[in-house]
């Protein structure tokens, strides 16, 4: 029951001031009273004081990874004007529009207020907050410098997702060619083709081949369109299914997506960028080399890199320099580890791994709009096939009929 008494809600409400003007406004509270009375310190008198409604879309929206960057670096900014701890996480409650963003400050300050430390609280949303982020926080508050660790978490996040939406990015165009190239083929087979089959029986001639097949697959799709979406629904179903479920099929599906052509190689550069960028991040935060790795395992993201770190870890921990071992992997660039053996031997590899981090990320964004330049004469290509195959296929007996009346 004072778990529901502490929780503080949005409030809207209308009033008048000292001149008897009538204003309205939204105040963060623990109830109508103390937001009545906070209004009365202001020299506002009250009038209506009423829960914020919660609009039907805005209640079921997802918090998102940036929603949790922009926290963290809202979080650190806080942190860097002396804001003390409490005091911040109201304000920047406030400020999402996302309810459920403000419901997790919310929990994150009702946990710190109870006498947790602030990465305890955030151990308690595993869902939002992983190892490698409570980890950092952690040794912020241990080491008396929260502020500095929140500045590097909030960068951290940021650079990730930027890299995660630069890689979506990239897959989701090849996929959009290829569905609008099916949408616009299906509905000609099943509504164009169609028309001029009639046409086609007055002829009396035998079609050609070509016409022949397109009027054939017209026919069939016409008759069991609706299997080739159960075969679609399905395919898409076990694909999620063995996605989630199956480790075996996770880790195939990494090593085929870093063999293919082009996205293959953006793919890599960005697992590479997000290693240095991540044990970039712990190790200056001074987490050991060996901790840090551990942290980095987890997110690369692709099994061939988990793999390799997981070694890297092991000889790491026996004495071996993090250079040659990369090395023994056969996985890095060597870019990559030129420039962590610099780091090791000048004592700045904190430094030396961002440099390498912001090279690759650099490199996957000139790729990723490289491809986008390429793709769009490629949509005209495969889309100008496509249609103009299938519109070829259907004039070809006409054409043939004028030749031999002419």
């Amino acid at each position: 029951m004072a778990e529901k008494a502490l929780k503080t809600s949005v409030f809207t409400w209308e009033g008048t001031d000292r001149k008897g003007s009538r204003i309205k406004g939204e105040l963060s509270g623990q109830s109508p009273a103390l937001i009545k009375a906070q209004l009365r310190k202001q020299g506002i008198n009250p009038l209506k004081v009423r829960k914020k409604a919660v609009s039907l879309f805005g209640a079921g929206k997802k918090i998102k990874p940036m929603d949790i960057a922009l926290f963290t670096r809202q979080m650190a900014t806080m942190m860097k004007a002396g804001v003390p701890l409490l005091q911040s996480f109201d304000i920047i409650g406030e400020g999402f529009d996302n309810p459920n963003m403000r419901k997790l400050v919310d929990e994150v300050k009702q946990e710190v207020a109870a006498g947790n430390s602030f990465a305890g609280s955030l151990r308690k949303k595993p869902q939002y907050f992983d190892d490698l982020y409570c980890n950092l926080v952690e040794s912020g508050e241990q080491s008396g410098a929260l502020e500095t660790l929140l500045d590097r978490v909030a960068t951290y996040k940021e650079k990730t997702e930027q890299l995660k939406a630069k890689i979506k990015k990239a897959m989701t165009y090849p996929i959009a060619v290829i569905v609008v190239a099916i949408i616009v083929s299906a509905i000609l087979l099943i509504k164009v083709v169609p028309q001029f089959e009639s046409v086609f029986q007055g002829f009396g001639a035998e079609l050609p081949a070509f016409t022949q097949m397109v009027v054939g697959l017209s026919r069939w799709l016409q008759e069991w369109w609706y299997l080739v979406l159960i075969g679609l629904f399905a395919f898409a179903f076990t694909f999620k299914h063995f996605y989630k479920r199956s480790q075996k099929f996770r880790d195939a599906l990494d090593r085929g997506l870093l063999k293919t052509p082009i996205v293959g190689d953006i793919l890599y550069k960005a697992v590479v960028a997000r290693y240095a960028r991540t044990l970039s991040t712990t190790f200056a935060a001074g987490v050991p080399l060996v901790d840090a790795l551990d942290s980095v395992a987890g997110a690369t993201g692709n099994v061939v890199f988990r793999n390799a770190v997981a070694k890297i870890r092991n000889d790491v921990s026996s004495g071996v320099q993090l250079n040659f071992s990369m090395r023994t992997t056969g996985v890095f660039p060597s870019m990559a580890i030129q420039m962590t053996a610099i780091g090791e031997e000048s004592g700045s590899l904190d430094e030396m791994l961002d440099k390498v981090a912001s090279f690759y990320e650099e490199e996957v964004d000139n790729m990723v709009d490289n491809l986008t330049t390429l793709m769009e004469p490629m949509i005209m290509a495969v889309l100008g096939v496509l249609v103009g195959g299938l519109i070829i296929a259907m004039y070809l007996p006409i054409f043939q009929l004028g030749s031999v009346v002419g």
